[in-house]
């Protein structure tokens, strides 16, 4: 049952939230229960799983490959312990921001739908029930942008969900092209059924139809244009839950498929992904660099740094995938925090347009040392998280010698750190446009706390590299070598 408590806890929440929509409090704090139950049951499986390996069940009583198949390694179990923590995070701050209107219209049970949507899909060993968890998390975010009922978020939510529902078509087709020439869904017994026919044409085919739909939903060149278009219109506890966790799901996507099912030494696979991520990079940050709203600028690194992580599946050596998983880790509280700080900035001054705010700094000192932890992590400076993720991927490059992409990672690096530049000298050094009476107030505790925390994880994660990277390491290994993955899938009971 470890493994089903992640997402049955969401779920069940989801519809308790539903039943209580007129009671907003307990809605609110019912949130905060909720995503403290998912991180408590998320930490005992990655407890359990530390201790023992691979574990998996069998649901229904079905043996595997017939049944539904829940399994987790390392690299899923921890996805689902950050997804707790991010969970908790968002909670907490939507105490705060989240009003009577957006709670009555469902905000809270439909978070919970994405959070059981997110963790069913790190939990599950069937592809065909990684499609159902992704369209449950579909339906999910689409609700959750537009769920404030603004114009802005309408128009956001229907380029996100016209993109995507072609990359679930996509992804359709390549389950169907799988099923069609293996007979089975199980993704352990696809690993088998599909030994040695790599460069078959129908496998490649399926190759590039779920390339295509994970990449979508990861938010890759060339089909990111979703995420621009829709992550900063909707409310920022909805934006941070969204920066965090849906583009990584179609990263831990691409990484599962293509070390499990598809072979990356396949030259079309691996060329495709290789310079697919180098252009998502260089577009990425070059989108950043010409916005002037926050949390555009966020949204836009979300593709570049989504690059970086498919770069190291792409180049395929065992430090290379170490960088990827290290990437993943540290991302996704760095990306959630950025987001929560433009939601603390924008309520202090009142715009997210950088040229009509400021003054941020001489208001709010410790705000903007909380800014620059995430920062400066996210431009890689060291000793911050996000400096061993891209000395990771760049050293695994020259490794390689890659030098063309060691160079192109390094000058997003540089180009990701005169970003970030951008928006301290215009929302925090610079003098507000309206003088300093334009900013009034403190923020609330609930919005601070989560920044804090955040905060400090990024710090822990810098100082203490070499407990994360040993963790990464061990999840690349079972990753590279998945025999003890497919044993616990094809030898699970009930």
């Amino acid at each position: 049952m470890i493994l089903v408590w992640p997402f049955l806890i969401p779920l069940i929440s989801a519809a308790l939230m539903v039943l209580l929509r007129s009671r907003e409090n307990v809605q609110r704090w019912g949130s905060v229960a909720a995503a403290v139950s998912l991180l408590i049951a998320s930490l005992a499986l990655l407890v359990r799983v530390l201790s023992e390996g691979p574990v998996a069940v069998q649901v229904g009583g079905w043996p595997a490959p017939f049944g539904i198949t829940l399994v987790a390694d390392l690299l899923s179990a921890a996805m689902v312990f950050i997804t707790g923590i991010v969970a908790v995070a968002v909670a907490i701050y939507g105490l705060e921001e989240i009003d009577r209107r957006e709670s009555w219209h469902g905000h809270h049970a439909l978070v919970q739908a994405l959070l059981a949507g997110v963790c069913g899909a790190f939990l599950t060993g069937d592809i065909f029930n990684l499609y159902v968890w992704f369209e449950i998390m579909l339906i999910a975010s689409f609700g959750l942008l537009v769920v404030n009922g603004t114009r802005k978020s309408a128009d956001g939510a229907v380029k996100y969900v016209g993109l995507n529902l072609i990359a679930t078509f996509a992804f359709l087709s390549g389950v169907g092209l799988l099923y069609g020439f293996t007979g089975t869904l199980n993704m352990a017994d696809l690993s088998q059924r599909l030994e040695g026919r790599q460069e078959e044409v129908a496998v490649l085919v399926s190759a590039m139809l779920l390339m295509f739909a994970f990449g979508a939903k990861a938010a890759m060149f060339p089909v990111f244009n979703w995420l621009p278009a829709s992550y900063h219109t909707p409310s920022v506890t909805t934006s941070a839950l969204f920066s965090a966790l849906l583009t990584k799901v179609g990263v831990y996507a691409l990484i599962r498929t293509f070390t499990l099912i598809y072979d990356l030494d396949v030259p079309l696979v691996r060329g495709t992904l290789l310079w697919g991520s180098v252009a998502t990079m260089v577009v990425g940050v070059l989108g950043a660099a010409a916005q002037n709203h926050f949390r555009r600028i966020l949204g836009f690194h979300i593709i570049s740094q989504i690059g970086y992580m498919v770069l190291g599946l792409a180049l395929a050596t065992p430090a290379a995938l170490l960088g990827a998983i290290f990437y993943l880790f540290h991302h996704i509280i760095v990306k959630a925090n950025l987001f929560l700080i433009a939601g603390a900035a924008r309520k202090l001054t009142g715009s997210e347009e950088l040229p009509k705010i400021g003054g941020l700094y001489a208001a709010t000192p410790l705000l903007a040392v909380l800014f620059l932890i995430p920062a400066l992590s996210l431009a890689g400076i060291p000793p911050l998280s996000g400096f061993w993720a891209k000395f990771l991927i760049v050293s695994a490059s020259l490794d390689m010698q890659s030098w063309f992409i060691a160079f192109v990672a390094l000058a997003v690096g540089l180009l990701t750190l005169y970003s970030m530049s951008k928006i301290w000298l215009e929302a925090f050094w610079k003098p507000h446009p309206d003088g300093d009476q334009a900013i009034e107030g403190t923020l609330p505790v609930a919005m601070l706390v989560p920044i804090v925390g955040l905060g400090i994880m990024t710090v822990t994660i810098g100082l203490a590299a070499g407990l994360f990277v040993d963790a990464a390491m061990v999840a690349a290994e079972q990753i590279l070598s998945p025999h003890a993955y497919i044993d616990a899938v094809l030898g699970a009971r009930q």
